[in-house]
């Protein structure tokens, strides 16, 4: 899977989906898509991270409490 940062727009190459999806872990591991050659995995704050699209990361990647927080 693919996401993009969001400060460069530099796309990166997530290694594990579940370190992704689990509202628990605030930091993931993905490789950024520099030229041809694998480059090596870095860690990066979800906080920073949102679809090649623009639109952000599902809440429920990011907030454990998601559930308890207030309808807006």
């Amino acid at each position: 899977m693919l996401l993009q940062l969001k400060d460069s727009g530099e796309l990166v190459k997530i290694v594990d989906v579940q370190e992704l999806i689990d509202p628990t872990i605030e930091t993931i591991h993905a490789q950024e898509q520099r030229g041809q050659e694998e480059q090596f995995p870095e860690s990066y704050q979800k906080q920073s991270l949102v679809f090649p699209s623009g639109e952000d990361l599902p809440r429920c990647w990011i907030d454990a409490n998601y559930r308890n927080a207030k309808a807006s």
